[in-house]
């Protein structure tokens, strides 16, 4: 395979067509090796519009998919930001590229340490990987809020209100919220100290991230 046909194809008719235009972003799918962070086992699939599967029944998301909700959190480099679900950690490297600080939740221990060594062989010194239970990431990390922003790496019924709690005044939390076969990504930005608004930006769906309440099917 000519990796680098592959990474320019995967960029030019995966992800401008879908509306991923910020140059910076663009300019990083270019760069970050995406195929270092995709298991052995398939490898063929690194540059795929699909889900990559990874150990433990987890996936890494479309690389679209990816780019788009970078583009999206808009994150400066003074930003420290948390992310829920490191899987392989690719997206941890793309947010570390762009931000200043990033923690990464990750429940299984394997993967845990493989998103770690993937990271330090890419040269991410601003990346922390840590394990925590499906229950603990859901919960995320109040004790070391608040975060400029913060980004489920996968979808949920709903957003916990502790973790709104944990963005700074005028942060962002990026998840993709509802059930198959309609979700879509949601932007939270803190408002006030008891305020947020909340903006749909795009139909798409996503493997659920462990740990998180279901929403209520009943209305009281």
């Amino acid at each position: 395979m000519n990796t680098e046909l592959a990474r320019f194809n995967m960029i030019e008719q995966q992800i401008r067509p879908w509306e991923v235009l910020d140059p910076v972003v663009l300019s990083l799918l270019a760069t970050v090796r995406r195929e270092d962070f995709v298991p052995p086992a398939h490898q063929a699939m690194a540059f795929m519009d699909t889900q990559i599967p990874l150990p433990g029944g987890q996936f890494m998301l479309e690389p679209r998919l990816e780019a788009r909700l970078l583009q999206e959190l808009q994150l400066q480099r003074h930003e420290k930001v948390l992310e829920i679900g490191t899987g392989s950690g690719f997206m941890a490297a793309l947010l570390g590229h762009r931000a200043q600080k990033v923690i990464s939740l990750e429940c299984d221990p394997a993967l845990a340490a493989t998103a770690t060594e993937n990271l330090r062989r890419a040269g991410l010194t601003n990346v922390t990987v840590r394990t925590v239970s499906p229950e603990e990431g859901a919960r995320g990390l109040p004790g070391e809020a608040p975060f400029d922003a913060i980004v489920l790496s996968g979808s949920v019924a709903e957003v916990p209100r502790a973790l709104l709690e944990q963005l700074k005044r005028g942060g962002r939390l990026l998840a993709i919220v509802g059930d198959e076969p309609i979700m879509r990504a949601r932007l939270f930005t803190r408002a006030g100290d008891t305020a947020w608004s909340d903006t749909d930006l795009f139909d798409t769906t996503a493997p659920r991230l462990q740990g998180f309440t279901q929403a209520s099917r009943f209305q009281f």
